[in-house]
């Protein structure tokens, strides 16, 4: 009776009252007053009027709520989801929909993304398995959209960042929306600023889920998403940003570096390549944030790989620790270009010590000089001089993998560093520092005892005259630190029992110090 006669009737007054107050409040009665099953098994009819209905009548806010009350009706309900495919629910309500933005031409943008945003909520809640469904809808936004340049107005904007990010929340899993062919190409719509804003939204999607991403493809289709956070886009202006959400937003991507992982080396090593052709697109202000991700990223891989140096045959080239060593050179090269000298040093220590581990003398070697490089050509500042020098030495005393030539050669250069620095107690506390090189307590490790008295008397030849210039300038005899400093390396090594280091040698030390 509904559909035959009472629905009929009434939808037709409605369209021939001609004013758009009463329709407005007209079809939102019918819809808040008939049962939920009456709408379902009646849709089409009820959907007719709709495009047949005054330009001004707002007619997104009925059709949303239609929506909103019929998948509720879903949600509430399992059972009735057979109905909903039956009668087509979504065919029809998509139908509906192009048929009002056609018939509306004045409709600003705002209403159409809004009723695709409805759409979108309809879609995820009543279907949601039909992933076919949602790209589908993007699409017809996409369509909608074509032809326009970026969006200026903020109120369209929001309701596109909604329906982006309803995907997100319902499967929330990005792999899923990275399925979705329409999802970049809804989002390129977006101003620069909103475009970051989507980008943020989908990195706290993976790390709220926690969600592994693990092919290079995927990646590939990830990047394109957050691109206005990797590198700078047309027409941007970086100055506008504040230096601290720049630091967050570069710290997202560097976390989400880590998040991505796969147990087969091989394509692990393609993720690698992927992540460093997209991050080193990233200019100056960028690199320094995301380089090392990577590098730590890939030196993860190094340490799984140790040992299996690349016995596999066959056409592609196995993920060995060489090759990703190739790539840590260039990702490290790209960063000391900015120049960023401090941390370049810090990485090829680490990657000379990773090298090290995988028995790859001449890689570690490689990187040895290139820190030695950059020590000398780019680090000034002497306060950077000293932590450097002293990274040096802690790395070089836990190498284990150099020749008698190689390990002289690098010795003999940190130390003569040491002697160089600027101040008489920093060189001091780095002589000493030195004195470790000589000796360590591995099976085959290095024990030169007369080495490491030489190292330690010279420091004391420092001290001395550090004792001296404190003597001139300040006309006191200065402090005494520096000598129980060098008290403490020589019980240090007097208790490893070097030979060299007797009971008178440190009697007269603590004489002196007296």
């Amino acid at each position: 009776m509904y559909k035959e006669n009472v629905l009929p009737r009434i939808s037709e007054q409605v369209v021939n009252c001609k004013d758009d107050l009463a329709q407005f409040y007209l079809m939102d009665c019918i819809i808040q007053v008939f049962p939920d099953e009456y709408h379902l098994q009646t849709l089409e009819t009820l959907l007719s009027a709709f495009p047949q209905l005054q330009p001004s009548v707002d007619i997104k806010t009925v059709l949303s709520q239609l929506m909103d009350r019929l998948s509720n009706y879903a949600a509430t309900s399992p059972e009735v989801l057979p109905e909903f495919l039956q009668v087509e629910a979504f065919a029809k309500f998509s139908n509906a929909i192009g048929k009002v933005i056609e018939a509306q031409v004045d409709m600003p943008v705002v209403g159409a993304v809004t009723l695709y945003v409805s759409l979108l909520t309809f879609t995820l809640r009543v279907h949601p398995d039909r992933l076919d469904y949602v790209d589908q809808v993007l699409g017809a936004c996409v369509k909608k959209l074509s032809g326009k340049e970026k969006l200026e107005d903020s109120r369209a904007t929001k309701q596109i960042v909604a329906l982006l990010s309803a995907p997100l929340e319902k499967y929330s899993n990005i792999v899923t929306a990275l399925e979705l062919s329409n999802y970049p190409r809804v989002m390129d719509y977006l101003d620069n600023a909103t475009t970051k804003v989507m980008a943020l939204v989908i990195i706290q999607s993976i790390m709220k889920n926690t969600t592994c991403i693990s092919t290079s493809d995927k990646i590939e289709a990830l990047f394109d998403l957050i691109k206005g956070l990797i590198k700078d886009m047309d027409g941007a202006q970086d100055d506008e940003l504040d230096e601290e959400d720049f630091k967050e937003e570069q710290n997202s991507v560097a976390r989400l570096i880590h998040m991505l992982h796969n147990d087969d080396h091989d394509e692990m090593l393609k993720i690698l390549c992927t992540v460093q052709k997209h991050i080193l697109q990233g200019g100056p202000k960028r690199l320094p944030f995301t380089v090392p991700s990577l590098v730590f990223s890939a030196l993860k891989l190094v340490r799984r790989l140790q040992g299996q140096d690349g016995d596999v045959t066959g056409e592609e080239v196995p993920a060995t620790p060489k090759k990703i060593f190739q790539i840590l050179h260039q990702t490290i090269e790209a960063l000391q270009c900015i120049p960023c000298p401090e941390l370049s040093l810090r990485l090829y220590l680490q990657c000379a010590e990773a090298a090290n581990d995988c028995d790859l003398e001449p890689v570690a070697y490689e990187f040895f000089t290139q820190a030695f490089i950059l020590y000398e050509e780019e680090i000034a500042d002497s306060k950077a001089q000293i932590t450097a020098l002293h990274l040096i030495i802690g790395t070089l005393q836990r190498m284990n993998i150099f020749g008698v030539e190689n390990r002289d050669t690098l010795t003999h250069k940190t130390t003569g560093y040491s002697a160089k620095l600027l101040k008489k107690p920093d060189q001091c506390r780095a002589v000493y520092a030195c004195s470790h090189l000589f000796w360590t307590d591995d099976q085959d490790g290095i024990m030169d005892g007369e080495r490491v008295l030489l190292c330690l008397k010279r420091a004391l030849r420092i001290a001395n005259a550090a004792q001296q210039m404190a003597n001139v300038s300040k006309g006191s005899s200065g402090s005494v630190i520096l000598f129980i400093e060098i008290l403490n390396k020589y019980l240090y090594f007097f208790e490893k029992g070097i030979p060299q280091i007797t009971n008178t040698v440190i009697q007269d030390l603590i004489e002196l110090i007296r």
